[in-house]
């Protein structure tokens, strides 16, 4: 997931007894901050290399046609390297040049055109056959208001027989405990991977950080927000943008969604002419 603009950093006084006295610094989390932290490492955490990354392209090119393909939240190109690598004409759209850095160093990278912002407005020229935002990246936009604004965008950005594509996981609220959650996701020979979470179910936000601690490294916090949709939710997020679901499935293999799945990928098309 990659999110934009610059951290705001501010200092937080304590007041504590005469013989403590302390200052804490608060950094705001903004659109680019989980890119810019996590950009360097990315590639290699183990969520990211357990992605099934060649059924997703193979869905996707057949949801393409001839193209153009906009991804929302490029990042380090995970997707779209493999897609142009196709023959398709990709652009992208990222919060944080940090991961665009890292796009920018592979092979292809240098090619694929990309605007650096918000996702949420899509302030991009052109109509295409494809918008796609994989990995969860939409849950990055904090507000139902910006995803509503988002799904509008994508549509006035669709030709007329595009797509949009979401993959998404389905909320669980049973994972939190008090509205709170601390798992293991990762445990090698020289490194542990934590996740720590707070869960408002009020607005509908989580709170996370990725926690690596390791003989070399020590320890490095990766913090990421986002604002989770059930799939219900979503498709009226759509409808309002006059968009329909044509299909949702589990996975990028097309298995089936049922109540047990864990995840969905969501193509959206236009309602216009139905």
């Amino acid at each position: 997931m990659v999110f934009g603009q610059v951290s705001k950093v501010s200092t937080t006084w304590i007041d504590l007894p005469p013989t403590i006295c302390c200052a804490f610094t608060v950094t705001e989390y903004g659109p680019s901050t989980y890119g810019d932290r996590v950009a360097d490492v990315y590639d290699c955490m183990p969520q990211v290399l357990g992605r099934d990354t060649g059924r997703a392209v193979a869905a996707l090119a057949e949801l393409a046609g001839r193209g153009p393909v906009l991804e929302l939240g490029i990042g380090t190109g995970r997707l779209a390297l493999p897609l142009a690598a196709r023959g398709l004409a990709v652009h992208g759209i990222d919060a944080s040049e940090q991961m665009i850095n890292k796009l920018r160093a592979k092979p292809g990278g240098d090619r694929i055109p990309v605007a650096i912002g918000d996702f949420a407005d899509v302030a991009i020229d052109g109509r295409f056959s494809l918008i796609f935002v994989a990995f969860n990246t939409f849950f990055g936009l904090l507000s139902q208001e910006d995803q509503v604004r988002c799904f509008a965008r994508v549509a006035e950005h669709l030709t007329a027989d595009g797509a949009f594509v979401l993959e998404a996981f389905v909320p669980d609220v049973t994972r939190f405990d008090r509205g709170q959650r601390v798992g293991v996701t990762h445990a090698g020979v020289d490194d542990v991977q934590l996740e720590a979470s707070v869960h408002d179910p009020v607005t509908q936000r989580i709170r996370s950080h990725h926690i690596v601690v390791s003989n070399e490294g020590g320890t490095r916090l990766y913090p990421i927000q986002v604002r989770y949709a059930w799939p219900s939710e979503l498709d009226l997020m759509a409808r309002l943008a006059h968009l329909h679901l044509r299909v949702r499935w589990s996975d990028w293999d097309k298995s089936e969604f049922t109540a047990m799945s864990r995840s969905h990928v969501s193509v959206y098309a236009s309602s216009a002419g139905r």
